[in-house]
């Protein structure tokens, strides 16, 4: 083999083996976005069954939407581009990438740096889905699992119940100035669980509350949990980060072998995939190869 031949192949080996990886990247994000979008679509039909709140900010099923809409047609661009080798529509991916990459890390930053403000802002949108805990379903399921797993109770503090209407020390009902169950200090030997175990005790002071409810709040808890758990903490944020990296990298790499390519050879298929030289021409009466995912000849 040539020293010619030798670099042709190579060429063309990390031509495919780019090509490859970043198809399959693309795809996989592509059906984990019409995953989470299906998902999404179908909470939110089932929300709407019971729905009777306005609002739409603390939906789950709304997040979900959005983020299966973004990861699916981002991706959707990115297995299109891998397949045509469209250099235009390759870009659109990694600086869609990127700026995704740039504004979460930006985000992460700015939450850091004005902490106070940050947990300020979250203690008050709880506080909004205290009030209508009991008109969003998604957000009631929400927070009984997060009372019960990281033993809390409110946002701020178990006090935050007084913005729920039916919790409120003025209400008439029999909830009246207290907490759900999921707040309370569940007996380990009982089999059976005293949904007003929370009764009155919003008119009481934290330290007669020490052994009957959970008195700390959540945004406390789950953050003190996180720091506890920082071995868990940082594989998600390496399990969200890495990601978009490894495209960013793989998609760049891609690129620039495309580019090079086209350079050196006028055009893909002449250059790699049918190992003619330069200058040779190619096959005109053949318009792309590859079962027609390469860029169509002039």
């Amino acid at each position: 083999m040539s020293e010619d031949s030798a670099v042709r192949y190579c060429k063309r080996f990390s031509y495919l083996c780019l090509k490859f990886t970043l198809i399959a990247y693309s795809t996989v994000f592509w059906l984990i976005g019409g995953f989470i979008l299906a998902i999404g679509i179908y909470a939110e039909v089932e929300r709407q069954k019971y729905k009777t709140l306005d609002g739409v900010f603390l939906a789950p099923a709304i997040i979900l939407i959005l983020l299966g809409i973004v990861m699916f047609i981002v991706s959707f661009i990115g297995v299109l581009a891998s397949l045509r080798d469209n250099l235009t529509l390759l870009q659109v991916f990694l600086y869609t990438l990127t700026v995704c990459l740039i504004i979460e890390l930006l985000g992460g930053v700015v939450a850091l740096l004005f902490k106070n403000k940050t947990m300020d802002i979250l203690n008050q949108n709880i506080r909004k889905g205290i009030s209508n805990y009991y008109d969003d379903l998604d957000f009631k399921n929400i927070m009984d699992f997060v009372q019960k797993k990281f033993k809390c109770c409110g946002g701020e503090d178990f006090t935050d119940w007084q913005s729920n209407m039916y919790h409120t020390c003025t209400a008439p009902g029999p909830l009246a100035c207290g907490v759900p169950y999921t707040c309370c200090i569940q007996d380990k030997n009982s089999t059976v669980v005293n949904t007003m175990c929370g009764y009155k005790t919003l008119d009481k002071e934290r330290l007669q509350l020490i052994d009957v409810i959970y008195v700390r709040g959540c945004t406390d808890a789950v953050l003190i949990w996180f720091l506890d758990n920082y071995n868990i903490m940082a594989g998600l944020l390496l399990g969200i980060l890495l990601p978009q990296l490894f495209g960013i990298i793989i998609t760049w790499l891609y690129i620039t072998r495309v580019e090079d390519t086209i350079n050196e050879y006028g055009t893909m298929r002449d250059g790699l995939l049918e190992g003619a030289p330069p200058g040779s021409g190619g096959h005109p009466h053949r318009k792309g190869g590859w079962c027609m995912c390469l860029p169509h000849e002039d």
